[in-house]
């Protein structure tokens, strides 16, 4: 009795046991990444621009340190509003 119920199990088991070892479909492995690789893609708005040599416009260094010293004083001392008014409106 106990062989019977061995070999009936080893024989529903065995299909079991190929398709573990079995390789995954080959539409899982094309598209592994792709979700991942198509938002970085989305996100480059100019591939080629390592291959622009053109000087970009924008501020020269002067302007855009004056610019960051002034951003940086905003923080140190910020304007005092007098009119009491004010206080407490838009909160």
């Amino acid at each position: 009795m106990n062989t019977t119920f061995l070999r009936r199990a080893a024989g529903a088991l065995l299909p079991l046991a190929l398709a573990a070892c079995m390789e995954p479909a080959p539409n899982v492995e094309r598209n592994l990444g792709k979700a991942m690789t198509d938002m970085r893609n989305a996100q480059i708005i100019n591939p080629g621009a390592e291959r622009n040599t053109a000087v970009p416009n924008g501020l020269d260094g002067a302007a855009a340190a004056s610019a960051y010293d002034q951003y940086q004083k905003s923080f140190k001392a910020p304007e005092k509003n007098n009119n009491t008014f004010l206080i407490g409106v838009g909160h």
